[in-house]
C-alpha cells in the first residue's frame, strides 16, 4: 500500500467513505497512516478502512538558502537568543517532530523581512521545551542576556515555547534589575511551515517593535487575535497563556497592554505610558536554584495531607478561591478536614512565607470581607489586595527569598516591576 511513498511525500488517502490529501508521516503506529492535512493539522487514518494510495507529488528537502548577512548602518543591532519551541522550527516528515532552526541565515531565510528592519545577531542557549525550565535556566538565559548588552546590543529577542513563556518572562522581569535595552519574548502556536503559523507575524512584529521605538522593558509579543491583523506587547509580569492552542493564547491580566503593532504594515499604537531607553547599567538579581516553592490550588474535597509534601519547602503560594478564601471553617460533621487544613497552613506558616494569590485570575484579592480572609490572613497567611497571576506570584516569592529574604512580607505587596496594579490597590 505505501510501496515507494516515503514520509513528506503528498498523497491521496481514500478510504471507504471518503478521500483525504496530505503529506504522509512515518509513524510508530502499525495500524494508522498518518497524513499532515493542508489546514497544518495531523489525522491518523486506520489502514483497514483505507482502499487505496496515490501519489500525487514527491517531497523535496530544500536546502536552506545561504543568505549574505549585511551590517546595515541606521538599523538597529538585535540579538536573538534562543531556548526552543515552535517559533524557529519545521516539520521532519520521517519523525513528526520538529527540527530547530537558529543561525542568522536559516532565520532570514524563514523570515527574510527581518533584514531589511535589524542587524540580526542569533544564537542558541538552549533547545528545549518550556516545560523543563528550572530556576537554572533562567539565570542563565539572563547572564546571556547581559553578554549581549554588553556587546552594545540595542535589542534582545527570545525565542520560547508558549507553554511556561509568562513564567519566564515575569522571571527576567525580576532578575534584569536597571535594563537598558528591551527584552521581548516571542512564541508560536503553529510551526513555521504550517499555513496557519503565527511564528512570521510575531517575529517581525517584535523585531519592528525593538527597532522603531524606544521602549525598554521586558514583554511577551503575541497574537491580538486569531486574525492576522494586530500582535500586542504584554507587560512581563502581567501576561498569561490563556488557551491551549490558538494563536492570540495569551493575554493581559489585571492591566493593560503596552502598544499595538498592525499588521502587515507594521504601525506601532502605544496604548500607555512606558519605559523608556536610558543610561542605566544592568544588574543581575539571579534566583537560588535549589528553592523550592510550592504551587497549590483550593478545591474541594480538600485533605490536610496534600500539605504535607511542603513541609521542607521555603515558601508556598496557596491561590485561594474568590476574594482569598480556602476551606478552613468546620462547619457540620462533614468539615471537620477543614479544621486540619487550618492548622496546616498555619503550621507552614511559622515555618516559610506563604502567599495568597487569586485562582480566579482576573480580580484583586480583598481578604477582610469574609472571615475566611480575615482568619487565614491571622495565621500569617499575607497577599491581601494583590492581583498578581499565580504564576507571577510564584516567581516573586522565589526571587523575594533568593535577593531579600527578611522583607518578603514587605515587599511581596510593593510594587516592583509592574506586577501590582495601582489603579486596582487604591
Amino acid at each position: 500500500m505505501l510501496k515507494n511513498i516515503l514520509p513528506g511525500d503528498l498523497i491521496e488517502v481514500t478510504t471507504l467513505d471518503n478521500k483525504f490529501l496530505g503529506k504522509y508521516f512515518a509513524s510508530p503506529d502499525k495500524n494508522h497512516l498518518v497524513l499532515k492535512l493542508d489546514s497544518g493539522y495531523n489525522i491518523g487514518i486506520k489502514k483497514n478502512k483505507i482502499k487505496g494510495v496515490k501519489m500525487v507529488k514527491k517531497f523535496n528537502k530544500k536546502p536552506v538558502p545561504k543568505v549574505k548577512l549585511d551590517i546595515k548602518k541606521g538599523l538597529k543591532n538585535v540579538s536573538i537568543l534562543h531556548t526552543g519551541g515552535t517559533i524557529s522550527s519545521a516539520v521532519d516528515y520521517s519523525t513528526g517532530g520538529v527540527n530547530p532552526h537558529f543561525t542568522p541565515e536559516e532565520l532570514i531565510a524563514m523570515f527574510p523581512e527581518i533584514k531589511e528592519i535589524a542587524n540580526i545577531r542569533s544564537r542558541l542557549v538552549r533547545n528545549m521545551a518550556s516545560d523543563d525550565m528550572r530556576f537554572a535556566h533562567y539565570n542563565i538565559l539572563a547572564k546571556e542576556i547581559e553578554k549581549e548588552v554588553k556587546k552594545a546590543t540595542q535589542g534582545i529577542i527570545i525565542t520560547h515555547g508558549t507553554d511556561t513563556m509568562h513564567y519566564t518572562a515575569a522571571a527576567l522581569s525580576f532578575i534584569l534589575e536597571d535594563l537598558n535595552v528591551p527584552v521581548i519574548l516571542i512564541g508560536a502556536q503553529r510551526s513555521s511551515d504550517r499555513g496557519s503559523s503565527d511564528a512570521a507575524m510575531n517575529f517581525i512584529c517584535a523585531t519592528t517593535f525593538i527597532a522603531k521605538t524606544d521602549f525598554c522593558d521586558v514583554a511577551i509579543c503575541m497574537h491580538k487575535s486569531e486574525n492576522d491583523d494586530f500582535c500586542v506587547i504584554i507587560p512581563g509580569t502581567k501576561a498569561r497563556k490563556m488557551h491551549t492552542s490558538r494563536r492570540d493564547a495569551f493575554k493581559v491580566v489585571n492591566s493593560s497592554n503596552i502598544a499595538e503593532i498592525s499588521y502587515p504594515d507594521c504601525k506601532i499604537n502605544f496604548l500607555g505610558k512606558h519605559k523608556k531607553v536610558e543610561d542605566r547599567k544592568l544588574k543581575l538579581k539571579l534566583l537560588k536554584e535549589n528553592l523550592k516553592i510550592g504551587l497549590v490550588k483550593a478545591h474541594p474535597q480538600m485533605f490536610a495531607e496534600e500539605l504535607n509534601v511542603y513541609e521542607k519547602f521555603n515558601g508556598l503560594v496557596l491561590e485561594g478561591t474568590g476574594l482569598g478564601h480556602f476551606p478552613i471553617n468546620k462547619i457540620d460533621e462533614f468539615t471537620s478536614e477543614h479544621s486540619k487544613i487550618f492548622n496546616k497552613i498555619k503550621t507552614l506558616a511559622n515555618k516559610m512565607p506563604v502567599v495568597m494569590s487569586p485562582q480566579t485570575i482576573f480580580g484583586r484579592l480583598q481578604m477582610n470581607v469574609y472571615s475566611p480572609g480575615r482568619l487565614i490572613q491571622e495565621i500569617g497567611v499575607i497577599g491581601n489586595y494583590s492581583d498578581m497571576t499565580p504564576e507571577t506570584t510564584f516567581i516573586k516569592l522565589a526571587w523575594l527569598l533568593s535577593n531579600h529574604p527578611k522583607e518578603v512580607k514587605e515587599m511581596m505587596l510593593e510594587n516592583l516591576r509592574g506586577e501590582l496594579t495601582k489603579r486596582l490597590l487604591e
